[in-house]
């Protein structure tokens, strides 16, 4: 029985959007640093790693077993950031635009996702760029490290070292890609898992969840690596005699093209399919249980339908 009266506070599903995405990024994390290494890789003129495998082995033969969770400070304030928005936003409008008849559209869920990723990324910029440049570091020659402590340092020295207004480079392909990710795996996850529980072949629950997220991982991956590699690239760049090294995304996408050749732009796809497949897996099912034991034990009635 679905109450119109009792729901979770909004307060309540931001914290628990910006849980469940922390509690996740303590698994993924070694995961973001390939991947940010591999979409870098290139960017000295030539090809650092071969493949994920030979990129993570590399990291882990040169600078330690320690290093593959280097930046989880700036990966977890990201989540408190960037997840506890988009999160919080999505569960809000989903739980708003859903009656009893059923969950919303596809199309609803899409502009949902869309409008919950743009707002989130937008306030988690900062935290990406530090994520971005903690991760990236150590590929770097030793005098041109950054060696930031903590992302809290890395976010006030950017501040005062390069200006307030750089806390936010990359804005806009961090927006562009944040709504891509969000349509592809919000709404894609939506989707499969309605699509695969209505077959009845694999059991309800973490069986599910977790086909439905290895679905949409795929797809997220596939979508948005190109504007990832972008941001990526952007937020890591250095500034040198007054010119930066790229001048907007587009300029990121043709030089990666015209010097890397097309298929650059999925560099790193592995370990960002492997990411956001436990990601989602994870996170949702963080996200889904802590919202189902607040109706339950402090509401005292059954769950809206999930996510």
């Amino acid at each position: 029985v679905m109450s119109d009266t009792k729901s979770v506070p909004n307060a309540v599903k931001f914290l628990f959007g910006g849980t469940a995405g922390m509690g996740s990024t303590l698994v993924v994390q070694p995961l973001d640093l390939v991947k940010n290494r591999m979409q870098l890789s290139g960017t000295s003129g030539k090809r650092e790693y071969r493949s994920s495998i030979h990129a993570l082995t590399s990291i882990v033969r040169n600078e330690g077993v320690r290093t593959v969770y280097t930046g989880l400070s700036a990966g977890l304030l990201r989540q408190a950031s960037y997840t506890t928005v988009r999160l919080g936003i999505y569960t809000w409008l989903f739980e708003k635009f859903s009656s009893e008849k059923g969950t919303p559209s596809f199309l609803k869920k899409a502009s949902i996702a869309m409008t919950a990723g743009a707002c989130g990324a937008f306030i988690g910029t900062p935290a990406e760029i530090a994520l971005i440049r903690m991760t990236g570091d150590g590929r770097l020659p030793a005098d041109q490290r950054r060696n930031y402590k903590n992302a809290f340092e890395a976010i006030a020295r950017i501040g005062r070292e390069e200006g307030v207004a750089t806390l936010w480079r990359g804005c806009i392909p961090t927006v562009m890609r944040a709504m891509v990710v969000n349509v592809a795996q919000l709404a894609t996850y939506s989707q499969a898992k309605e699509g695969i529980a209505s077959l009845g072949v694999i059991p309800a629950g973490i069986a599910t969840h977790f086909a439905a997220a290895m679905v949409s991982g795929f797809t997220t991956a596939f979508a948005s690596m190109p504007v990832d590699i972008a941001k990526t690239r952007i937020q890591s760049m250095r500034t040198i005699n007054g010119v930066p090294e790229y001048k907007n995304g587009l300029d990121v996408i043709l030089k990666v093209i015209k010097n890397e050749g097309v298929f650059a732009l999925w560099k790193g796809f592995t370990p960002c399919y492997m990411r956001i497949g436990p990601y989602t897996v994870l996170t949702f099912l963080i996200l889904e249980q802590m919202n189902r034991a607040y109706y339950t034990q402090v509401l005292g009635v059954e769950p809206h339908r999930g996510l």
